[in-house]
């Protein structure tokens, strides 16, 4: 039996990146993966490469900070699948510059998708999950919302406020069997990354203990431990996937 047999897991920003990697490895150890995403083209892109394996997936398009219309697509998918069992709060935006020059639009734009997209999905889902008594949250944090950055002020700030929002909802939730994390990757190799001049690259990398950075499969097999059966025991936890850049 596969370690998420018959669970039902939604991913958000899940039709690329590290998004698409987890709700891709969650769906080939049995879940079924519901990805959200705003581009519904990209949607149906993702869903079908997770058909092509054999493994199970469905789609939605919706924007995570619309309070709304994230109320109506969770409603869909408890109704279509008969419940939620996980929610991967992983939509998530950078908007850089230095803070004596950040436009205030940039600074609200970044900490609505991070951060109250993270709220507004955990208050959503926490309903479904309460009435059954069990169900697993992880949020993506960052390395840069423990140990701050310069140019990403409000990067920093949203993803040190999902931390937060991770201790403070686990409390909450923990007498009816929800557990909440949180992961925060290093430097991960992405699209955006590959765009890089490799000076770059080796610069970062000669930062990072393991002198490498780390794989959108390195933060999904942490996620696939932190919402399976074998991490019962674990919430209220932040974990790194780093390399060692801060230890």
């Amino acid at each position: 039996m596969k370690r998420l047999e018959e669970k039902v897991a939604i991913i958000t920003g899940a039709a690329r990146g590290i998004g698409f990697t987890i709700a891709d490895v969650l769906a080939e150890n049995g879940a079924t993966s519901v990805i959200i995403d705003l581009d519904q083209e990209a949607v149906d892109l993702a869903v079908q490469q997770i058909d092509d394996k054999g493994n199970k997936a469905i789609g939605l398009a919706a924007d995570v900070t619309n309070t709304e219309g994230i109320a109506s697509v969770f409603k869909e998918i408890n109704e279509k699948l008969g419940k939620i069992d996980i929610l991967i709060n992983n939509a998530g935006i950078t908007k850089d510059g230095l803070l004596m020059k950040m436009k205030e639009s940039d600074w609200d734009a970044v900490i609505n998708v991070n951060l109250k997209g993270t709220f507004i999905c955990t208050q959503k889902v926490c309903r479904y999950m309460m009435k059954k008594r069990s169900g697993a949250i992880l949020n993506i944090a960052s390395v840069i919302g423990l140990m701050g950055n310069a140019g990403q002020a409000n990067y920093a700030a949203s993803k040190g406020g999902i931390i937060a929002l991770t201790k403070s909802s686990a409390k909450e939730f923990a007498s009816r069997n929800i557990r909440v994390n949180a992961i925060a990757p290093g430097f991960i190799q992405t699209e955006m990354t590959d765009k890089l001049p490799q000076e770059i690259i080796d610069n970062y990398a000669a930062a990072i203990p393991l002198a490498r950075m780390g794989t959108a499969k390195d933060v999904a097999d942490l996620c696939l431990f932190l919402v399976s059966e074998e991490a019962g025991y674990i919430t209220g936890q932040t974990i790194q996937v780093d390399g060692g850049l801060i230890m």
